[in-house]
């Protein structure tokens, strides 16, 4: 074998060794992500350990290892039968506001997306700065005002008073007119005029289409946001039967802090049915995770 096939032959074992920085694993990084999702799984493994324990074992065992008594499935009996099955009816309500709500919000955050990014008329941009601002807003500054307007209207106590101020999402707004800036070709709008097509028919039969991804974005986020928030309902609902979960669970904390007669029970039919609430939402990131991703991607690169 002659000197140049042999160094050849070399080079391939060399560049695949050669130490270039692509090939070479940043520590520093890989631990710090380590540590983030401990910090995200501690909670998550405390809440599972100790839904397996009776009142008893929650106050006498270890708190990040299980007991000797697995109690989980009592407690969970407990959490559907306690008080005459309040809790289904606590999550249907969840449910309920959490989907209409979502869905809802995805549309309304879809079409004004669409329509900043894709659409001319005077003020469009006038709307689009509102829209940015009304997002460093914090809800609860507006959840007094919000409460009076719902009591004039007579709204206060009812489904709607949770589920219409979820419908606006300034964020989802913001995020639908970025990915539609580069989601949609303009040439295909306009070809789509000149055959005669409405704008409402462009956007229910094309444009929905092609913003499929960030609207489902929008819907994981305002589903997260809805069936975890706890100050509006708290201040719009005053009826036990309208309670949404997260309202009622603090409803039974509050119970079993006080110390009152059987209190005692509830700390481990609060934890247990903690645990049950989150689980609806880990289906749903599951499920809709390949659209989550692809939604949060779309705009940052031009194609």
């Amino acid at each position: 074998m002659s000197t140049s096939t042999q160094v050849s032959a070399r080079r391939p074992r060399r560049a695949a060794h050669d130490g270039s920085p692509q090939e070479r694993p940043n520590w520093v990084l890989t631990v710090a992500a380590l540590v983030i999702v401990a910090y995200f799984l501690f909670p998550l493994w405390w809440l599972v350990v100790a839904s397996t324990k009776s009142n008893s074992g929650l106050f006498t065992s270890s708190g990040l290892w299980f007991a000797n008594h697995f109690n989980f499935f009592q407690n969970l009996r407990t959490v559907f039968t306690y008080d005459h099955g309040v809790f289904l009816l606590w999550l249907r309500n969840t449910v309920m506001y959490a989907v209409v709500a979502s869905a809802g919000s995805a549309l309304l955050s879809t079409a004004a997306g669409y329509s900043l990014a894709k659409l001319r008329y005077r003020g469009r941009e006038v709307i689009f700065s509102v829209i940015l601002g009304a997002i460093m807003v914090p809800m609860t500054a507006l959840a007094i005002p919000t409460y009076l307007l719902f009591a004039k209207l007579g709204l206060v106590n009812t489904p709607w008073a949770v589920i219409i101020p979820s419908l606006v999402s300034p964020f989802g707004v913001y995020l639908m007119r970025v990915y539609a800036a580069d989601a949609i070709d303009r040439s295909l709008l306009e070809s789509a005029r000149v055959d005669g097509a409405g704008e409402a028919a462009i956007f229910f039969r094309i444009a929905l289409r092609l913003l499929a991804p960030g609207f489902v974005t929008v819907l994981l986020f305002q589903l997260v946001a809805t069936w975890n928030n706890y100050f509006l309902p708290l201040i719009m609902l005053s009826n036990q039967t309208w309670y949404p979960l997260t309202v009622g669970l603090a409803q039974w904390q509050a119970t079993g802090a006080s110390g009152g007669s059987g209190s005692q029970v509830l700390f481990s039919i609060v934890i247990t049915g903690s645990l049950v609430s989150i689980l609806p939402l880990m289906v749903a990131f599951l499920v809709l995770q390949r659209y989550w991703q692809s939604g949060l991607a779309a705009g940052s690169v031009k194609q």
